[in-house]
Parts: C-alpha cells; structure tokens; sequence
C-alpha cells in the first residue's frame, strides 16, 4: 500500500511543464493541486474554490450532464438550462410533428406554461468527487491474481458505495481512472422534470448540417434551452403541474463583452471517451476494425435515410435525430483516420513503446513486473481482430442499423416467459413492450426499414466471413431465396407482425409462443442476438488481457516519467481544460481566423439546399445591421470562434467560460485537422469550435423575440 501511495501522491504534485497549459482534461478536486497557478497564469481570476466546492457554491454547480451524452449550464435562477441545438435535437424531434415542426421553424416559450414537457430527458447535477483509490484497493495482496484483484476491488467498492448511499437518494458510484490505477467515489443527483423552452430553427441552429460538421470556419447557432423543475422544496420530482422552475446553487453570468486573441478560455464538462495512452496496436485496431464498422455500414444506411427524408416532410421529422447520430460519428472516422495517418501516431506510440521496453529491460524488478506487457498487449489486439470485427458490423447492420430486428430482439424475454408458462412474467413482458410502441412506431417509417433491411444484411453477409454469419442467413436466406436479401426483404415485410403497430398490439393482447418462433423477424432477432452472445464470450479472456495490460502498461509508463503529469483519459466524469482564444494554420499558406461572422452566413447561403438556407429574418436584421447590444466593437455580428481547449464528444453544450468567471461562448465541435484527438493531442491544430454568445443572445432577443428568456439572465457588460 505504501507504494500506491507514494505514486498517487506522485501524480498529485509532480506537475511540471512537460504536460502544456492547452491539453489535458483535468479532475476539478484535483485542480488546486495541479493547476490553478499555471490557469492564474494565463489570467483567469477565480481561485480554485469558485470552480469547485463541496461546502459552498461554486461554478462546478451550475454544470449538468445533459440527457445521457452531452453537457449543459444553468445560467438564470430561474433553472434556464443552456445547450447545443445537436443536443437538443432528439427531444426537439420527439416534440415535433408535421403540425408543430419545431426542428424546422423552432420554438420559444414566452411564459412558463408555454414551456413543453421533454419526456425521458433528465439533468444531472455532480454533488462530489473524492479520491478512494487507497480504500478500493484495500487488503489487495502484492502478489494477487488478476481474479483476487477483482475480487478485493469489487468487495470494497460495494462497502464505499453502499456506505455513500446511506439516508440519501443520490446516484453513487465509484468509477476508474488511469486505467484502473486509480478510483474517485461519485455522488450525483438527477433532475427528471425538465422542459423544452427553445430553440432557433434548423436553418441556424443546425447551418451547414453535414458538410460543415467538423469544418471551420463554422457559421452554426448551435444551441438551444431547457428548464429544469424541481418541487417545492427544491428536490427531483417526477413531472407535475405543482413543479416550480429549480432555484439552482449556482448560475453562470453571460458576457457581452466579447472574444479577442489570446483571451483565456475554461471549460467545464462532462467528456466521454478518450484514449490517449492506447498502444500502436489499439490505434490499429480503432482504424482497421472499429472505424471501418462505422464508415461502411453508416455510409450505406445513410444514403437510403436521405433519399426518404428528402422525399417526405414527415419522413424527414421521424428521421432527423437518427440521421444526424448516425452521421456524427460515421464522419468523425473518417476524419479520425486521416488525422491518424497523417499526423503518424502510431509511428510515435511505437517509439514510446520501444522506451518503454528498453526501460523495463534496465532492471530485473522492472522484468519481473513489467516484462511481458507489451508482448501481452499485441497478442490481446491481434487475437480478437475477426470476432471484434464481427461484432461491431453486427451491430451497426442488424441491431442497430436495422430497426425492425431491433424492436424483434424486445420480444426475447416475452418468448422465455412463454415457454416457461410464468403469466406474472408473460404480463411484465407484454407491459415492457407495450410502453416504447408507441415511440418506436412514431419514428418509423416502414418503407425506409424495409430498404435498409435487405441492403445491411447483404452487406453483413458479403464483408463477414461465414463463421460469424447469424444461423438464419443460411437456414433461411440461402436455402430459401436462394441468398437473395431483397426477396427475403419482401417477405419478412410482408408477413412479420412487428412490421404493423396495430398487429404487434394485437398480438400482446393474447401472446403466443408458436405464432411468435414462426415470425420471421422474431427468427432475424433470435438468431442475431445469439450470434451477438456467442461473440462477447468469445472476447472475454482478449478483453480481460486488454484491460490488464493496459493497466500495467500506464502503471509502469508512471514510473519511468516520475516528473510527467498523467491526467486521465475522459470517462464522462466532469473535467475542466483550458487553453485560450487564438487561429490556427491548417496547410500551407492557409490562416483561419480565430472567428466568423454573419457575414459569413450570407456567402454560404444555398437556396434550395437545405443545409444552407438562411431564414427571411435573419438576412432582414443582416442588411439593417440591426445587432442591438450584442455587436462586436466593429460593428459586426460575430458567430463562432476558437479556442485550443481539450475537449471531446461529451463536451458538446460545455460553457466556454472567461478569465472572470462568465460564459462567453458555448462549445459544439472540433476540428477536422485534429480528428485523431482522441488519441493524440496535436498542440499546433487541435481546436474547440464555440457559438460566440452574443450570437445566442442576438437570436434569443433580435430574432426570435424572446426578451422573456434575455431578462432572466445576468448579462455583463
């Protein structure tokens, strides 16, 4: 135990100037420690105790975990929660119709009954964070197996969690970091009622859709408001009509001041996923495998959602979330990639590795402990390349890409419940399927399904070797139809009870057993969810190895650089980062300011293209130059700009905070030079794209009218 401790504390007060200012997504606890000076430094004006605080308020309370992947600020006391537009949007679909399309003309609430309940969505508050690496690892013997390893930290976290939760209704849980070489306890509490309050239309909010995601210069208002309701007393409650708008700890002040060069830049929220310290061998397998998975099978998946959504208003309501979380990270890989190659990672992660090993080879204790990682590292990657491979397409062709054989994979448990003639079972399952039909059905267009249906599994069957193919594509595709998918297609549509609402409910009302194994996506479902099973055992002991050897590998990484910060790799735990405002160069002979302006808007405007169309009003206030307070010093109407913060998906919503505490910009994207970020911070490209503000403001007041919403806030001059 004296060792752990003696390298923790290590990690604590070892900061030096080997790690930059810009990078790194950094633990709030942990921030007067390592890096208050330095963000002092650079002039932010707040102490570590304004950002976070378990006694008293501070800025940490005015951070929300938004849904269940994006982030927010409280910035009225009122419970005015801000986020992006790409955030929103699914609960802006859910809410829309051919009637109300709120995705296309948006919506404002000019009072709190005009507010509209979001069902589903929640918001998070984080109450604490407390370092228990010392507790998790407890009477965890020196020389314990990977099973008693597990054992020991599985017992412990049980005690601290169950010890936390005690005379308290908050979320508890105790989360790894550094590749399980640390653990911090986690105390949330969650918001259930919370309630669309607005949003500017798609043609802002959204400008650029796809061919601008991931792009600077960026012209996108991307944003949009909630508000959180909470009881009388300021407690989560389920939804009510007696709920009153949450008095919140803390809110962000918003500043009209504006954005310069070098400006300090903070952000504060809830990143989720990063592997910064992976192995050539696992950035090989992210490209090759995982990214492949996402690229071929979206890109197909996606061009079929598109020609229907351009062919039908109401098509295009159902599918408008679908398609743009499907089309993020379809993009996304394939920026990651050529970053990946283009910035040669995996050539330095393997010169890293060949440190690592000459270091390990310097010392027989280093031997001992450290000697077959690497080797345990290519074996892990490499065993698994053809299962994970037939994972991941399963996934993004059948369950996922697919959603019919998606809904028939709910009716698992009814069949088990079925054969087991339980009727309390039967009836929980009948309930369970029930209550998301009519979700499901909302958003679901039969004739785009059917079209996906045959491309994906023709797909899966061509790129997937035959070991890894589901027993229905040879039981019934091949032996049937000759392994023709589209006819197969037209019979499953045709025949399948999960294809018709009303069937399905019909069914429910009096299941049974051999009705439902002779349906033909209940058969799809079945036999892929099988498959899927067989698979994720058979990775087990390759994704066990993984996990072991990549804590050992960082462990000892820790040891060789005793003076090297190692902050920890995003786990959708709030982080902070900070960098500043500033341009950056592309390519050769290329410099991007480090903002836009509406100007901008204007020059993109394609009318007829739906990813380019500026509202009537808006061009209106352009041409009148009609900005109000929000105008820049030159007169200008200002957009977006860029900062060097570390951020990564998750961050989407975070507050872009300034050197005085207040919210000047809202972050929604990175760069596509730096798509490899996720692995490899690049200081000299990497950069967080943010909503200037007074953009927000300007369309909350100017355009949208909503003077309601301007009044609740704190504005700064």
């Amino acid at each position: 135990m004296k060792k752990i401790t003696i390298l923790l504390v290590a990690l604590v007060i070892g900061f030096s100037g080997a790690v930059k200012a810009d990078e790194g997504m950094w633990l709030l606890p942990l921030i007067s420690k390592l890096n208050i000076n330095k963000m002092n430094e650079m002039g932010l004006k707040l102490s570590a105790e304004d950002i976070y605080s378990i006694n008293n308020s501070s800025l940490k309370d005015a951070i929300v975990i938004f849904g269940g992947g994006c982030t927010g600020e409280l910035i009225s006391d009122k419970g005015l929660i801000l986020t992006n537009h790409h955030c929103g949007y699914g609960d802006i679909q859910a809410l829309s119709s051919v009637e109300h399309n709120y995705l296309k003309d948006g919506f404002w609430a000019k009072s709190f009954e005009e507010e509209l309940p979001a069902e589903g969505l929640s918001v998070t508050f984080l109450k604490k964070m407390e370092d228990v690496t010392v507790k998790v690892l407890d009477g965890l013997p020196k020389d314990a197996d990977r099973a008693k390893r597990a054992e020991v930290i599985d017992d412990n976290i049980k005690t601290i969690t169950e010890e936390a939760s005690k005379d308290n209704d908050f979320i508890v849980k105790v989360q790894s970091f550094l590749e399980s070489n640390q653990y911090f306890l986690i105390v949330y509490e969650k918001y259930t009622d919370v309630r669309f309050v607005g949003a500017p239309p798609s043609s802002i909010g959204k400008f650029g859709f796809d061919t601008d995601n991931w792009m600077w210069p960026r012209h996108t208002g991307d944003f949009s408001m909630f508000r959180v309701y909470a009881d009388k007393d300021g407690k989560p409650a389920k939804y009510s009509a007696d709920n009153v708008p949450l008095t919140p700890k803390y809110h962000l002040p918003v500043s009209l001041k504006g954005v310069e060069m070098e400006d300090f830049a903070m952000t504060v929220g809830f990143p989720g996923s990063t592997n910064r310290y992976h192995t050539s061998w696992g950035i090989e397998e992210r490209m090759n495998i995982i990214n492949n998975a996402l690229i071929v099978p979206r890109g197909l998946k996606q061009e079929i959602w598109h020609e229907d959504m351009m062919a039908s208003e109401a098509v295009n309501i159902q599918y408008a979330s679908k398609y743009s979380r499907s089309s993020n990270y379809w993009k996304n890989s394939i920026g990651m990639n050529r970053g990946l190659e283009k910035l040669k990672v995996i050539e330095s992660k393997r010169q890293i590795e060949k440190e690592f090993a000459e270091w390990v080879a310097a010392s027989g204790d280093r031997i001992a402990e450290y000697g077959d990682v690497l080797l345990g590292l290519e074996k892990a990657y490499t065993s698994r390349a053809s299962d994970l491979r037939a994972q991941y397409y399963l996934v993004e062709c059948m369950l996922r890409g697919t959603e019919i054989i998606n809904l028939g994979t709910r009716t698992l448990k009814l069949q088990k419940a079925l054969e087991e003639e339980d009727k309390g079972k039967i009836e929980s399952s009948v309930e369970t399927i029930k209550s998301s039909l009519a979700e499901f059905y909302k958003n679901y267009s039969v004739s785009t399904d059917h079209k996906v249906f045959s491309a994906m599994l023709k797909l899966y069957f061509d790129e997937i070797e035959k070991d890894f193919h589901p027993t229905f594509f040879n039981d019934v595709v091949v032996k049937k139809y000759k392994g023709d998918f589209k006819k197969y297609a037209d019979v499953v549509f045709k025949k399948s009870i999960f294809v018709d609402q009303e069937k399905l409910e019909a069914f429910l009302d009096e299941p049974d057993l051999k009705a439902l194994q002779k349906d033909p996506v209940f058969i799809a479902a079945k036999s892929t969810v099988e498959l899927y099973r067989s698979i994720y055992s058979g990775l087990a002991s390759a994704n066990a190895d993984e996990d072991e050897y990549n804590r050992l590998f960082l462990k000892g990484m820790m040891e060789m650089k005793p003076d090297k910060v190692f902050y920890p790799d995003a786990n959708f735990s709030m982080r902070l980062s900070y960098g500043k405002v500033g341009n950056y160069k592309p390519k050769d002979a290329v410099l991007y300011k480090h903002y836009t302006t509406l100007a901008g808007v204007m020059e993109k405007e394609q009318p007829g293209n739906y990813e380019f169309e500026v509202p009537a009003k808006l061009k209106e206030l352009y041409e009148q130059k009609d900005y109000g307070q929000y105008a820049d010093a030159d007169g200008s109407m200002h957009v977006c700009f860029t900062t060097d913060n570390d951020i990564t998906g998750g961050n989407s919503g975070s507050p872009v905070i300034n050197a005085d505490g207040e919210l000047f910009g809202l972050a929604f994207d990175g760069n596509w030079e730096a798509m490899s970020g996720n692995f490899a911070f690049e200081t000299q490209l990497q950069k967080c794209i943010n909503v200037d503000i007074r953009y927000v403001l300007f369309i909350i007041d100017k355009y949208a009218g909503a003077t309601n919403l301007i009044e609740e806030m704190t504005l700064v001059k």
